[in-house]
């Protein structure tokens, strides 16, 4: 078999050390594709399939794309999953012997890209790295485009999937004992569209971690990063340098430090109820309009929306936290002129973060650094104004923030106001900068006056009245001669080139001063751009003092954010409280109030606590507003403790740990998990995961299935989250069974409330208002009226209404609830007696035999459902009666 050509050869070889990516081979002006790589491009990105001689009887299928626009197939690439290398020339074609050396200069991957127009400026574009081993499992987050660095442990699955929802990285590197941990990320991944890749054990070598770690935050030891308690969490973060080392061939000296964090220090969110409660994008279009994130976000740059999103996020558990951001959104918004002057300022601040990544990175044009030099010049008159604040919060970022003098001089002085984008055709270093780049500028402006002389001098001279000096690059300077004159050229010039109208010629003075102009410009080039990077560098060197500065500014423009919309829509600052009291005045949705005319909202109250007000039965029709005040609750609640203000006229709250929602239902046909599933799957997770100190908002249970299962779970979920020895919790349970009514009095902790209701005939009007009582009856027929189900279908569901079982089941369930509460007393009654005094007990003294005594002390009350304590009951009174 015949052999590679030498420059496939080397391509093959390239390849073999990046199986994993797709490589951009370049050759000339193009980066070529072959083989595997061809077929898969030219599918996904449209393109012409073609082939390429290699030495091999069949040609090896090709296709590339134009070097000057593969940022943009790029893109497109690594948005489908896919990893890019970069294959570049190193040397110039022209002065190569042999084949042209080429090497793999960058890796592009979805957590690693850094270009604009593939991120969004408003989100993190996080890489997680995961490591398992054994009981634990080690993570690491970290942004390459920002710097953010974040490390911790976890020790179950359902943590690590909290963990990924809550950073929504774009990527995630794995170790290969991960495949034994029995964690399936696969439904995750394809739902959150993350790419997820195992790499080689080596990446996650103990000692290599430590190394690295240690190598690139310039430690002898790892104590002083404050990450020494998370060894494992260690080995993620160390493979995770390893990974952006060996895919950006860079230093990373944007990642300056690494942050610690426990997952108990926020509000626990799972990925249920991030959803229901709509909190960074809405439920069904998947859009920013429409969720508390669209409401809160007026900020002005782009880290303070990054920032404010996490905020939205992660809420706080810490109380002192809480009140430390209220005063700040508190001074701001009592000094209102001066919180909209900083804002003035932080409008043309660009993105610091990452143009000062992408000057780290040695990636940054001249337009960069004049986009940094604008924001530097925002930053003094921001410190000055904060400098009058007197809260905790102001007075640190005050400290943080450095006015950057320096650095906005040394760019002022070096780059044009308006440069252009490529770094390596000069024009971008000011007058006075350089007194050599100075000398060839002006060599070059006078061999511009040169030619003009020489222009003029020979048209005289030749009577050639329409004579040219012109350039391009393959020809040089010629004068050009149309036509018409050609007969008046003389005879020393020297043709160079024919064209359809005219000849171009060349002459030896012509030649002298093209020597010296280009010579000078080419000179000139070279020292601008070695200038230049030499401005970058300088730059980069002080990441420390701009990254401190930019998280500063972010963190200034989220609480003016949040005074912002405070003030525009009359949210009050509410108390926190450590003692389990949630009490909200006139609370109002803060989305929905938005949406529609504030006049139009119907403000509610809510009270929880930890005794007698835990639970809160609401009834209701559908539509009349049951879900939109559990929300706006949780909402309050969560608002509250990210240290925002709230909407309502008070509310004092107290934290808590987790919110857990269940609102709303709908198929999972991708994993096979129909209605049904999908809401006792959410209610296990609840049930399993929430303490005495979460606020759970569970909405309609039971309804996928038949009435009397329905209403039994919904039953027995309202008795185990009442019951103090199980949960415990403070809840709003939302429910179309108005026969839940009857555990008011029976339950403790357990009240009603219901949506008011006007009744005119056979119409209902929504008076949504959350009024004390329970509802006697569904509305269903009339809210399907307000649907407009024909009249036909209404009228026979009236009759039919009449003859089904609504009414025996309100009796069934009271007749439950007398039960439970005779089984409770019973139950306490005959705890502490053994069974031979049994018989003795007033309460049986006419029964004769110890049977049904001992079937209700054997009873298990807590764990049965209201069908089984109705079916028991009715066996006990027949034993009684037979006993008799």
């Amino acid at each position: 078999m015949a052999e590679y050509s030498p420059m496939m050869q080397h391509y093959l070889a390239t390849k073999a050390e990046y199986k994993d990516c797709i490589l951009f081979y370049r050759l000339g002006d193009f980066y070529e594709m072959f083989f595997d790589d061809a077929l898969v491009v030219s599918k996904e990105l449209e393109l012409t399939l073609t082939g390429k001689d290699c030495g091999q009887e069949e040609r090896a299928p090709m296709c590339g794309v134009p070097f000057h626009a593969a940022e943009t197939y790029i893109n497109r690439l690594v948005s489908n999953g896919h990893k890019v290398a970069i294959c570049e020339q190193m040397e110039d074609p022209k002065q190569a012997k042999g084949i042209v050396k080429r090497e793999v200069i960058k890796v592009v991957t979805p957590g690693t890209n850094l270009n604009s127009q593939a991120l969004d400026e408003t989100k993190n574009n996080y890489l997680m790295s995961i490591v398992y081993l054994g009981d634990v499992l080690g993570v690491a987050i970290a942004d390459y485009s920002t710097g953010d660095f974040f490390v911790t442990e976890i020790e179950t699955g359902a943590e690590l999937i909290d963990e990924i929802n809550k950073f929504v990285p774009s990527e995630i590197i794995l170790n290969e004992y991960f495949a034994m941990s029995g964690i399936d990320l696969t439904f995750i991944s394809e739902k959150l569209s993350i790419s997820v890749s195992t790499l080689e054990n080596w990446y996650f070598d103990d000692d290599s971690c430590k190394a690295k770690l240690k190598e690139h935050f310039h430690v002898n030891m790892l104590d002083g990063l404050g990450i020494k308690d998370y060894p494992v969490g260690i080995d993620a973060a160390g493979a995770l340098l390893i990974y952006l080392t060996q895919t950006q061939k860079s230093d990373m000296s944007h990642i300056t430090s690494i942050v610690p964090y426990t997952t108990g220090k926020y509000m626990l969110i799972d990925s249920s109820s991030r959803r229901n409660l709509e909190l960074v994008e809405t439920m069904r279009e998947k859009q920013k309009k429409g969720s508390l994130l669209w409401v809160l976000d007026k900020t002005k740059t782009a880290m303070g929306a990054r920032a404010l999103r996490n905020l939205v996020l992660q809420p706080l558990i810490n109380r002192d936290e809480i009140i430390r951001r209220q005063d700040a959104i508190e001074e701001l918004s009592d000094n209102a002129i001066d919180r909209e002057e900083i804002r003035e300022y932080l409008g043309p601040i660009y993105d610091l973060e990452r143009i000062m990544t992408k000057i780290s990175c040695k990636s940054a044009n001249p337009r960069d650094l004049i986009a940094f030099k604008n924001s530097l010049e925002m930053i003094p008159h921001i410190k000055n104004q904060i400098g009058h604040f007197k809260c905790d919060v102001f007075r640190q970022c005050f400290e943080q923030m450095d006015d950057l003098k320096d650095l906005y001089n040394l760019v002022d002085t070096a780059i044009i106001d308006d440069p252009p984008i490529t770094m390596r055709d000069g024009g971008m270093i000011k007058d006075g900068f350089s007194a050599e780049a100075d000398e060839l500028r002006n060599a070059k402006i006078k061999g511009k006056e040169w030619l003009a002389e020489l222009e003029s001098r020979e048209k005289e001279k030749t009577g050639i009245k329409n004579l040219k000096v012109k350039y391009n690059k393959v020809f040089g300077y010629y004068l050009e001669v149309t036509n018409s004159f050609k007969n008046l050229v003389p005879a020393e010039w020297v043709r160079k080139q024919t064209l359809t109208g005219s000849e171009r010629y060349t002459t030896d003075e012509l030649k002298h001063l093209e020597d010296i102009i280009l010579g000078a410009e080419d000179k000139l080039y070279s020292l601008e751009y070695d200038l230049f990077c030499e401005v970058r560098e300088r730059v980069a060197a002080e990441v420390v003092r701009i990254q401190n500065t930019a998280k500063a500014v972010a963190m200034i423009d989220v609480y003016a954010s949040l005074s912002v919309v405070a003030t525009q829509n009359n949210f009050i600052r509410p108390k926190i409280n450590e003692k389990g009291i949630i009490d909200i005045k006139n609370g109002r949705h803060p989305v929905v109030e938005k949406m529609i005319s504030n006049d139009m909202f119907i403000a509610n109250d809510t009270y929880l606590d930890n005794g007698m007000n835990r639970i809160s039965i609401i009834t209701g029709p559908n539509m009349a507003g049951k879900s939109t005040y559990m929300r706006q609750t949780a909402l309050i609640v969560l608002m509250a403790q990210t240290g925002s203000f709230v909407p309502a006229d008070s509310a004092n709250i107290c934290i808590v740990d987790r919110i857990f929602t269940r609102v709303g239902a709908s198929d999972d046909l991708a994993s096979g998990q129909s209605t049904f599933m999908v809401e006792m799957t959410e209610v296990a997770n609840i049930l399993r995961n929430a303490t005495p100190k979460s606020l759970i908002i569970l909405d309609e249970i039971g309804r996928g299935t038949s009435t009397f299962d329905g209403l039994s779970i919904a039953w027995a979920v309202v008795e185990y989250i009442a019951n103090t020895k199980y949960l415990g919790a403070k809840t709003l349970f939302a429910t179309h069974y108005h026969e839940l009514t009857e555990l008011e009095g029976t339950l403790d902790g357990v009240n009603n409330y219901c949506i008011a209701v006007k009744e005119n005939g056979d119409d209902i009007v929504f008076l949504r208002k959350i009024v004390k009582g329970g509802a006697d009856k569904s509305y269903g027929i009339q809210v399907a009226k307000l649907a407009g189900v024909p009249d036909v279908v209404l009228n026979r569901a009236k009759e039919l209404v009449v003859d089904l079982s609504d009414a025996d089941i309100s009796q069934k369930a009271k007749d439950i609830a007398q039960y439970s509460k005779k089984l409770d007393k019973m139950n306490d009654k005959y705890r502490k007696v053994n069974d031979l005094e049994v018989k003795q007990m007033s309460l049986f003294d006419t029964v004769k035999d110890d049977d049904i005594v001992t079937d209700i002390m054997n009873l298990d009350i807590s764990n049965m459902t209201p069908i089984d304590a109705l079916n028991t009951l009715y066996k006990l009174q027949g034993k009684a009666k037979n006993r008799w």
